[in-house]
């Protein structure tokens, strides 16, 4: 017999889910998902209550992640935490989005310079994915902006440099799919003020955001060139918008001079 539905969360209910999914798989992935965001030591009433789910399907959930390896149970009664083949899941994600470990340290040696948080996004079939951050709690990353993030390139200076290389269609296409939902009073909301904006953007080398993704929040983006000199990637930095105009001749120089470090750092690896 099958297991009956459980309540639904309020996050849950946010929007109506495509039929076809498994209830089981998508409860296992949601206490993943919790016990990440907590860190080590949660307890399972306290999983139970933020998923909305029984105790009993709770425990059950977290018995079956910790014997495949995607959770531990952890010593002296201290609740549970991340499983190392989780560990292994990052990595392989990495390698597919071609990150490694000098360029990770090649975008931190950008922030430390900079004194700001510096992105680095691929193409992933048609998704702009933020693929690397570096920051530091003096000069945290913007948040939601973190690895794996892939929506609203209308409205990131990264995302402005990725879709200024694509041909028309192609980038039409992927707004047609996308969208290009209102997030501020600035976010530029139809496809002909976005296509004028991007023109300059493949002209001039540069992109910019200021509170069109964000209130508050300015950006500056440069694009990563492959050995074909063909766009495949793009570093940005993010600041305060209060910082941007005295900052913008820097920011803008940082982001070319660390583009054009990567692309050489991604032409030597595939000579």
């Amino acid at each position: 017999m099958s297991e009956p539905a459980l309540p639904l969360s309020d996050d849950d209910t946010a929007e109506k889910e495509p039929s076809g999914l498994i209830g089981s798989a998508q409860r296992a992935l949601r206490v993943l998902e919790i016990v990440a965001g907590a860190g080590d030591g949660i307890a399972a009433k306290a999983v139970a209550r933020r998923a909305g789910y029984k105790l009993s399907t709770t425990y059950h959930l977290l018995n079956t992640l910790v014997h495949e390896g995607y959770l531990i149970r952890l010593g002296h009664g201290r609740g549970f935490g991340l499983g190392y083949k989780v560990g292994g899941l990052y990595h392989s994600l990495l390698g597919e989005l071609d990150v490694d470990h000098q360029l990770r340290d090649g975008l931190h040696q950008l922030h430390l310079r900079v004194s700001a948080p510096a992105y680095y996004t691929v193409f992933r079939d048609t998704d702009v994915v933020v693929a690397a951050v570096a920051d530091s709690p003096e000069f945290p990353r913007a948040q939601p902006l973190d690895f794996g993030f892939h929506e609203a390139a209308h409205a990131t200076a990264f995302g402005k440099v990725m879709l200024a290389s694509l041909p028309v269609r192609e980038r039409r296409d992927y707004l047609a799919g996308a969208g290009m939902p209102r997030l501020t009073d600035r976010t530029r909301v139809t496809a002909h003020d976005l296509e004028t904006e991007l023109e300059t953007v493949a002209r001039s080398g540069i992109a910019l955001e200021i509170e069109e993704f964000q209130p508050q929040l300015a950006c500056v983006s440069a694009p990563v060139l492959d050995s074909a000199l063909r766009v495949t990637g793009a570093v940005a930095f993010s600041v305060p918008v209060n910082q941007f105009a005295d900052r913008r001749s820097d920011l803008e120089r940082a982001a070319r001079a660390g583009a054009a470090s990567i692309s050489k750092l991604l032409s030597a690896k595939d000579n």
